[in-house]
C-alpha cells in the first residue's frame, strides 16, 4: 500500500467513531423513557393478548368461555393505554417539554390498531340481535338430520321483555327480531334442476373450506359445517332445493346456526348472503 492511499484511510486511532455516541445517546434516551415503556408495553401487550386467548381457544388449550371472558379485561387495559398515552402527551405539551415518540408511537399505533379492528363487532353487538340462528325461511325453516340442532337453541332469544312481543314463545320471538333485523334474507330462485343446484352449491362449499357432513341430491339437501375466527367457531348449515316450474328451477332456502354462544354478531347472515349470492349468481327472490 503506497504512502498516499495510508494517508487517505480514515484513522480511528483506537477511538470511538462519532456515530456511536449517538447511537449510545439514543439508547440511553429510550431507557430513561418509562413511560414510553409502559405505553408501548401496554399498546401492544393488549392486541397479543386478544390472539392468544383466540388462539388458545381455537387450539383447544381453554374453553371458548375462558378465551371470550378475557376480553373485556383485554379491550380495558387498551382502552386505559390509550388515556395514559394521551394524558402523557398533554403535559409534555403543557410542560415544554417533547414527547419522546419511538415507544409511545409504537404503543398509540398497537392500540389503535386494535381499536379499528374491534370496531365492526362492536357495532355488531349493539346493532344486531342477540340471536344465532339464520334461515330464508322463518315458517318452514331447513331441517337438520345429519347434524343435530343445538339443544338450547331457543333459550335466551331476545324480547321476553318487550310489550310488543308480549305472550309469544321463544320460537315466535326469534322470527320477529329474525325478520326485523334480516328482512332481505329470503328464499331464492335459481333456473336449474335441484340436482345442479345441489352439485353446485356442494362445490361453493368444498371451496369455503366447509366440512361436508351430508349430501343428497335426490332430495335436495345438503348439511355442513363452517369454522370461523381465531376462536374456531363451528356454524352448521343446511341447504334446501325444492323443486319448481316442473323440475326446470329450484327454490332454494338456507340455514346456518352456531354451535355456541348466543349473539353470533352478523356472522350467519353474512354467511347466508354471500352464499346464495354465489350460488345463483345474480341472486333472484322468489315469491313468498
Amino acid at each position: 500500500m503506497t504512502e498516499q492511499n495510508r494517508a487517505t484511510e480514515p484513522s480511528t486511532g483506537g477511538k470511538t467513531s462519532t456515530a456511536d455516541p449517538a447511537k449510545r445517546g439514543r439508547a440511553a434516551s429510550l431507557r430513561r423513557d418509562p413511560k414510553g415503556w409502559l405505553i408501548a408495553v401496554l399498546g401492544v401487550g393488549a392486541p397479543l393478548a386478544f390472539f392468544i386467548a383466540a388462539a388458545g381457544s381455537g387450539l383447544g388449550l381453554w374453553g371458548w368461555q375462558a378465551g371470550l371472558a378475557a376480553m373485556p379485561w383485554i379491550l380495558l387495559t387498551a382502552l386505559i393505554t390509550l388515556v395514559l398515552a394521551i394524558i402523557f402527551i398533554a403535559l409534555n405539551r403543557r410542560k415544554g417539554r417533547k414527547t419522546r415518540w419511538p415507544l409511545m408511537g409504537l404503543g398509540l399505533l398497537g392500540t389503535l390498531g386494535f381499536f379499528a379492528f374491534m370496531v365492526p363487532y362492536g357495532v355488531a353487538i349493539v346493532t344486531l340481535p342477540a340471536i344465532h340462528d339464520i334461515t330464508t325461511d322463518l315458517a318452514d325453516p331447513p331441517q337438520f338430520t345429519a347434524l343435530s340442532l343445538r339443544d338450547d337453541n331457543w333459550d335466551n332469544i331476545p324480547g321476553a321483555d318487550d310489550d310488543s312481543m308480549r305472550g309469544m314463545n321463544p320460537r315466535q320471538r326469534w322470527a320477529t327480531v329474525h325478520q326485523d333485523a334480516y328482512p332481505d334474507i329470503r328464499s331464492v330462485r335459481i333456473d336449474q334442476p335441484v340436482a345442479v343446484v345441489i352439485e353446485k352449491a356442494k362445490r361453493l362449499a368444498e371451496d369455503r373450506g366447509w366440512k361436508i357432513v351430508s349430501v343428497d341430491k335426490a332430495a335436495g339437501k345438503l348439511e355442513a359445517t363452517a369454522t370461523i375466527s381465531l376462536f374456531r367457531f363451528k356454524d352448521d348449515v343446511v341447504i334446501r332445493a325444492r323443486s319448481a316450474e316442473n323440475g326446470a328451477a329450484s327454490i332454494i332456502d338456507m340455514r346456518s346456526v352456531s354451535r355456541v354462544g348466543v349473539h353470533d354478531l352478523g356472522a350467519n347472515a353474512k354467511r347466508v348472503r354471500r352464499f346464495l349470492s354465489d350460488l345463483s349468481g345474480t341472486t333472484t327472490t322468489a315469491s313468498q
